[in-house]
């Protein structure tokens, strides 16, 4: 099988890959900077808002893994998440339907559903909206009979790239670097999903996932204190303090301020808050059932953590798709 990869050089693109290539199938990585990557198959520099150029890229091909997102906190200009998030999966949907293309994996996100307690999901910041719309577009386009199957990740972890999508790793790095202040919301619930388990799903996804069906991809649901109680246990380092919802708050209203003012991008924002404050409980018992889903547990996935960041991983990465 042929399969295209949008966003393939991103944290959880390259799992993705490599899971991919080693089930035996070929990969074409759709990305902006996809020929700096390093990866192995066919690597195209391209951008997912180019309708023509994703169009053109999905010729040949059998799937498509649609992972390319704008993943980002805060941009300036609040339409780049519409037109990545958005506008990104119609050109896909789009160059699928006019090559006849008979699957597209669909890669969502926990944000994009409600929290615990919430009956309709929010829009808490330009991210979690644009997801959730595109979320909306994607179960529209199924019930026309468009070949997607959709996959909601938790909160991806695991080692890898200290980018924007690894935000785990990156907190576990700055807090052994004396770089993290504190926790907010350290006794909410987030459902931790292993990368690995994550990228096995998506190839899983792609030979059996049922065609409009949503796969929820949650791991061991836990607070995020817990990752760091496990980190003390590994290194020794003391526990971050609990940062109350008040002084994050006005945190968080002060960054936004300084931003308007002075420029730059803000560290927290108001929206992001929103989202630290409530519970993300999962689930993957279809995933399970139908994809083979396995869940590795935290302490497992965080000991691999903290050999990676011990090797010296690289930092950085791409905010956006890809």
């Amino acid at each position: 099988m042929k399969v295209l990869v949008t966003g393939g050089t991103g944290y959880l693109g390259r799992a993705v890959v490599g899971a991919i290539q080693a089930a035996g199938h070929a990969t074409t990585v759709f990305a902006r900077s996809a020929t700096a990557s390093g990866l192995r198959g066919v690597l195209v520099d391209g951008d997912i808002r180019d309708s023509s150029h994703v169009m053109a890229t999905a010729f040949g091909c059998d799937a498509i893994v649609h992972i390319a997102a704008l993943v980002a906190v805060w941009r300036k200009q609040a339409r780049q998440f519409d037109e990545v998030n958005v506008g990104g999966l119609a050109n896909v949907l789009d160059a699928a339907r006019h090559h006849r293309i008979r699957r597209v994996v669909y890669t969502s996100s926990f944000l994009a559903l409600p929290p615990g307690g919430v009956d309709q999901s929010p829009a808490w910041n330009d991210y979690q909206r644009t997801k959730s719309v595109a979320d909306r577009l994607a179960h529209a386009a199924a019930q026309h009979g468009a070949p997607i199957v959709t996959l909601y990740p938790g909160v991806i972890y695991g080692p890898g790239v200290l980018s924007d999508g690894n935000l785990v790793g990156r907190l576990i790095a700055d807090h052994l670097a004396g770089r993290l202040p504190g926790l907010v919301g350290a006794g909410r619930i987030w459902s931790f999903a292993y990368i690995g388990d994550v990228a096995a799903a998506h190839v899983a996804a792609l030979d059996r996932g049922r065609l409009g069906q949503r796969y929820l991809l949650g791991g061991e649901d836990a607070p995020p204190m817990r990752v760091f109680e496990l980190v003390r246990r590994l290194t020794g380092h003391p526990l971050p303090r609990r940062l109350p919802a008040w002084l994050a708050a006005g945190a968080a209203l002060a960054d936004e301020l300084r931003v308007s003012w002075f420029g730059g991008i803000p560290r927290l924002t108001t929206g992001t808050l929103e989202i630290l404050l409530h519970d993300w409980p999962l689930g993957c018992v279809l995933a399970q059932e139908e994809l083979g889903y396995r869940v590795t547990p935290l302490d497992e996935g965080i000991s691999r953590v903290i050999a990676s960041l011990a090797r010296g991983p690289q930092a950085g990465g791409q905010p956006a798709e890809g």
